[in-house]
C-alpha cells in the first residue's frame, strides 16, 4: 500500500493545523500524504491553554505579526511560516497507539532522511536538549556535543466511524513532520523563548540546538529559492516509494 499525495485539505492553505483534514480524508480514501507551508506564526499543544494569562499572550503576539495556533497533537511550542516545509502522512492503523506510534515516527523520519541524502544531508533520529519541542523522534544531524535538530516530529490519532457502516470504527493515525529548510534558527528560537517567558513558563531553548538545512547543503550555487524547491520534489519523490505495511 503507498502514500497518495495531496494539496492542503484546509478552507485556508495558510493555517498552521492545514494537516489536521487528513485524518478524515485516510479514513475514507486510504492512506494520504501532503507537503505545505503556512504563514508565520506560533503553534502549542492544548497543554498551553493550562496557562491563565494564554490568551493575553496569543493577543499581544498575534499583534506583533506571530498569531498563536493551537494543533491536535502534542508536544510543545514551534514555529511556523517561510522557509519552514511541513510533511503530514495520514493512514488507517491496527492495535493501540501507544504500542505503533514508534512505528510512525519511524516511517516518517526515514522518508525524510531519504530525502535529504541528494543534498549530501545524513540525519538520524535523536533527542536533542535544548531544542524547542524536543523528542525522541527529532531528526537530528551531529553526534553528542555537535547534535542539532532539523526537524521536529508530532502525532495524533483519532478513531472515526467507518464510512460504510457507522456502527464499526476505524483507528487513524496523523503523524506530522516541521522541516527546518532554510529558517533564521536565531530568530525562531527567540520568538519561542518569549512567548513561554510571557505566559509564566520556565522553559527556555538554545538557538545552538538547531540548524537550517541550507546551511548544510552541499549542492553548489544553490539559492534559497532552489533549495525549498528541490526539497519538496525531494520529498515528493520519497513519499511515492515508500510503502505502508498492511498491519502496524
Amino acid at each position: 500500500m503507498m502514500f497518495r499525495l495531496v494539496a492542503s485539505q484546509a478552507a485556508n492553505p495558510q493555517d498552521p493545523r492545514s494537516d489536521e483534514p487528513l485524518i478524515e480524508l485516510a479514513s475514507r480514501q486510504g492512506p494520504v500524504a501532503c507537503i505545505w507551508e503556512s504563514a508565520q506564526s506560533l503553534v502549542v499543544p492544548r497543554t498551553y491553554r493550562r496557562f491563565g494569562n494564554f490568551p493575553e499572550a496569543c493577543a499581544q503576539f498575534a499583534a506583533s505579526g506571530w498569531p498563536v495556533a493551537v494543533r491536535l497533537s502534542g508536544g510543545g511550542i514551534v514555529p511556523q511560516g517561510p522557509g519552514i516545509i511541513n510533511l503530514s502522512l495520514a493512514y488507517k492503523a491496527e492495535g493501540k497507539p501507544l504500542d505503533a506510534s514508534d512505528h510512525a515516527y519511524l516511517l516518517i523520519c526515514q522518508m525524510i532522511s531519504r530525502a535529504l541524502t541528494p543534498f549530501g544531508i545524513s540525519c538520524h533520529p535523536a533527542a536533542v536538549e535544548g531544542s524547542f519541542c524536543d523528542g525522541r523522534y527529532n531528526l537530528a544531524i551531529g553526534r553528542g556535543e555537535n547534535l542539532r535538530k532539523v526537524a521536529g516530529t508530532a502525532q495524533v490519532w483519532r478513531r472515526l466511524p467507518t464510512p460504510d457502516n457507522e456502527q464499526a470504527h476505524t483507528q487513524v493515525v496523523l503523524v506530522h513532520a516541521l522541516i527546518l529548510a532554510c529558517v533564521d534558527i536565531q530568530a525562531v528560537t527567540t520568538q519561542a523563548n518569549r512567548f513561554e517567558q510571557m505566559l509564566g513558563s520556565d522553559k527556555r531553548y538554545k538557538p545552538d540546538r538547531a540548524a537550517s538545512l541550507f546551511d548544510l547543503c552541499t549542492l553548489p550555487e544553490c539559492s534559497p529559492g532552489d533549495f525549498l524547491d528541490a526539497l519538496k520534489a525531494s520529498l515528493a519523490r520519497s513519499v511515492d516509494s515508500t510503502h505502508i505495511p498492511q498491519a502496524v
